[in-house]
């Protein structure tokens, strides 16, 4: 056999497989074969978008199949022994394993993260491969796990028989917890961005507590009953008969999961407090959901609920952890034992990407300041003074303000879809209405066809509230738009939502990444794969914060003790009805809780909120920006971002046309790069209206990048042509070539490479497919008469 022969999937079958057979590997139950990590970033530009290369390991080794333990990268023979080894620390990196494999079918290259003897890398031969139970038994060994721990974290987790197995970071956020309570941590804090599965993963960490009889009696809480009653009747659905949800009033302690909404067992009055008709050490565990919200503030009424029931283990889980001066997760759950962030899905692909476009008005950046007595709609003296964006929509409404937002979003819905599932974020309740309505007239032909395409979901309407459910169904066309305030924010899984629109001035950064998660779900089925945010009020700068992605720091002051404050009015805990106060926004520095009320006076006589019809506003700038692999919103046109790609890939022309001219197919590098984001359809037609003619990739990169002057494909085979190229070839030959350079002019080079090509028409009429491979004496020679042609192609 001539190993060097062999491809990298042989070398696999026939020397690596074997040799984990050999060493007892069970390779139905603890070998995975191309096991997939990552999905591959969405690239986005304009209109369009692909996915970058998605990460997929040769081999991963499992103890069980909840335990990834080893990692191995295959290459074929003409590798070295370790030439994969980089590669494959890259994934046993994503996967945290401690054992690394690199092989080219020799041997094996083996790198011990753990190793105790201090020799960190061996070579190993094919009959070498350490069986599972040795490197089971080190990876116990290195943790201090006894005989008990390791039953714990070798716990099966919930498998329906299908194939579905959960994403690498879901396993580490599982495992790590489970082994964190194997060793006895009691406080546990789990970070998960919107969108990457926190209630599947809880759900998971929960089975195999709960099979392993590990943890007997559970409680789950959330705070929205959307969130109980969605996670019960889909992630918890197979607990079956032994989940119950606590109403209020009485409780039932003859279940073993219970689901709950803090609101329904705590408040003021004592036959509120269902909680404690359960004994302090009734639950073994406790999950609390959200919990930068209720939990996070050391004086709350929720947090009495875990203070109660203290002897249980308590896993906190949230997308956003509060960390201020007043409230903080880190101080009571200890600092987070898993962090997957925003930036790290979008990065993977499992979270959709965005861009920004922002959207500046005059009055916005000017402010504005009412003549002399001036009076508004309703007959009130206008305050002299200078009024800025953080007084509009709150103590000063410009209704022409409002009707040009309404309208630069029913644009921007028009110059797209119409139906793409679109939340407005207002100030406040009132600015959520006039932004309905001002809506509803901007499309009133749709309007007309269902009263439900625009819908103000906000905490006090009762309509629009029965409404929420439809607008996150993804079958369901109404509502498209929804104005809201406080309601939206957070708990809605709006999966095929793909506009975001703030015309809300937010100034915490909690409620931004809540916001921004609304938008983060991929839905392919429904073409969702990333959404664009239509910011009116500058809170896109947040972006630029380093706290956006970044790691939460403890900045919490403890104030000492303090009274509980009742769940309907705890900073940041907004209930099902909190929107119903007017008004209502998150305190922000110098500012009272309670702002931009709308009566027209209080008992000093002066106005909360002026409202002026007459003043124009215009818009000043509108820019669009995109988010780059480096985490980063850059404002960039299609063309500079194709002329630094290729600046990355590509030392020069000179780099980029030997590559091209030795490369065996040209698709192959048209289809790589735009794998990495070059659009080449979008940049023809950005190219086409500057010289008014359509081009090849070849001359859209040689002129985007390097500033060559572009041949159109007719303009090629023209030049070929008159260079009388065919005179060596025979009769039949050179009409084969001849339809070949017809049809790249008409449909590009990938048409013209491959063989299937002589099997339809014009060439089907020159003879058979066989018998014109034949004119060139063979296939290998008809293979090399294509490619000489694509030279002459491209050679001016």
């Amino acid at each position: 056999m001539n190993k060097k022969a062999l491809s990298e999937r042989d070398i696999c079958t026939k020397f690596i497989t074997p040799s984990l057979e050999q060493a007892g590997w069970d390779v139905a139950t603890q070998v995975r074969e191309e096991f997939p990590l990552t999905k591959g970033r969405i690239i986005v530009r304009g209109k369009l978008h692909t996915r970058a290369q998605h990460k997929r390991a040769d081999y991963v080794l499992f103890h069980k199949p909840n335990l990834p333990i080893a990692v191995i990268e295959a290459k074929d023979n003409n590798h070295s022994l370790g030439d994969g080894m980089q590669q494959a620390l890259g994934y046993a990196e994503l996967l945290q394993v401690p054992f690394v494999f690199s092989s080219n079918g020799d041997g094996f290259l083996f790198h011990n993260k753990i190793a105790s003897d201090g020799v960190v890398e061996r070579e190993l031969g094919l009959d070498e491969f350490p069986s599972a139970e040795m490197l089971w038994h080190w990876w116990a060994d290195h943790q201090g796990l006894n005989t008990q721990q390791q039953e714990l974290v070798s716990q099966d987790y919930y498998s329906d028989g299908s194939n579905k197995t959960p994403r690498y970071y879901q396993l580490l956020a599982i495992n790590k917890t489970i082994e964190a309570i194997a060793k006895g941590q009691q406080r546990i804090l789990l970070v998960m961005a919107t969108g990457t599965g926190k209630t599947y993963t809880a759900f998971q960490i929960i089975w195999r507590l709960w099979k392993s009889r590990a943890k007997k009696r559970i409680f789950f809480l959330a705070d929205r009953n959307i969130l109980v009653d969605q996670t019960m009747t889909n992630d918890f659905k197979p607990f079956g008969s032994a989940m119950t949800k606590i109403q209020k009033r009485q409780a039932n302690k003859s279940y073993e999961i219970y689901l709950s909404l803090y609101q329904a067992v705590t408040g003021t009055e004592e036959e509120r407090n269902i909680y404690k008709q359960f004994s302090p050490d009734f639950f073994d565990l406790i999950v609390i959901d959200e919990c930068h919200r209720g939990s996070a503030a050391a004086d709350s009424a929720w947090r009495e609920i875990l203070t109660y029931f203290h002897s249980a283990t308590q896993i906190g889980l949230t997308a956003t952890p509060k960390e201020t001066k007043d409230v903080s997760n880190i101080d009571y759950f200890g600092e987070p034992i898993y962090t997957y962030s925003l930036r790290q899905g979008i990065d993977d692909g499992f979270l959709a990407p965005y861009k920004v476009v922002r959207i500046d008005l005059d009055k916005d950046l000017t402010g504005w300041r009412p003549d002399k007595g001036m009076l508004d709609k309703l007959g009130n003296e206008i305050e002299d003074r200078i009024y800025n964006q953080r007084d509009f929509d709150r103590n000063l409404v410009l209704e022409q303000r409002t009707l040009m937002v309404a309208k630069k979003i029913s644009d921007f819905l028009k110059a797209t879809n119409r139906f793409d599932k679109t939340i407005v974020y207002c100030d406040n309740i009132d600015h959520a209405e006039r932004m309905r309505q001002a809506l509803v007239n901007e499309n009133a032909d749709l309007v007309a066809q269902s009263s439900k395409y625009v819908m103000r979901i906000t905490g006090d309407n009762e309509e629009g509230k029965l409404e929420l459910d439809n607008f996150i169904f993804p079958e369901s066309k109404y509502p498209v738009i929804a104005t809201t305030s406080k309601l939206m924010t957070t708990g809605v899984d709006a999966q095929t939502c793909k506009l975001i629109v703030l015309d809300q001035r937010i100034q915490s950064m909690t409620e931004f990444k809540q916001i921004i998660g609304r938008g983060t779900r991929i839905n392919e089925d429904f073409d969702k794969y990333y959404f664009t945010i239509l910011d009116f009020k500058k809170a896109t700068e947040l972006f630029a914060d380093p706290a956006f992605d970044g790691d939460p720091v403890q900045i919490y002051e403890p104030k000492g003790d303090a009274s509980p404050v009742p769940p309907d009015k705890q900073d940041g805990m907004l209930n099902e009805g909190d929107e119903a106060q007017e008004g209502f926004t998150y305190p922000t520095e110098g500012e009272s809780r309670w702002t931009g009320m709308s009566e027209p006076g209080d008992d000093d006589g002066r106005v909360r909120r002026y409202v002026v019809a007459t003043v124009e506003v215009k818009m000043v700038a509108e820019r669009v920006q995109y988010f780059d692999a480096n985490g980063k919103l850059i404002t960039e046109s299609l063309k500079d971002y194709t002329r630094n790609t290729l600046a990355k890939e590509f030392a020069s022309l000179d780099d980029f046309l030997l590559r091209w001219s030795s490369a065996e197919k040209k698709q192959a590098i048209i289809d790589e790069l735009a794998s990495q984001g070059i659009f080449f359809e979008a940049l023809a037609e950005e190219v086409s209206k500057q010289f008014g003619k359509a081009f090849d990739p070849f001359d859209l990169l040689c002129h985007v990048a390097w500033d060559q002057p572009p041949l159109t494909r007719k303009e090629r085979v023209e030049q070929v042509k008159k260079r009388h190229y065919f005179a060596k070839y025979g009769e039949q030959a050179q009409a084969v070539l001849e339809a070949l350079l017809d049809k790249y002019a008409d449909e590009g080079v990938a048409a013209i490479e491959e063989t299937q090509i002589l099997t339809i028409a014009p060439f089907n009429r020159l003879g058979t497919p066989i018998e014109l491979i034949r004119a060139f004496g063979g296939k290998a020679q008809y293979e090399q008469a294509v490619n000489e042609l694509e030279q002459a192609l491209y050679s001016a």
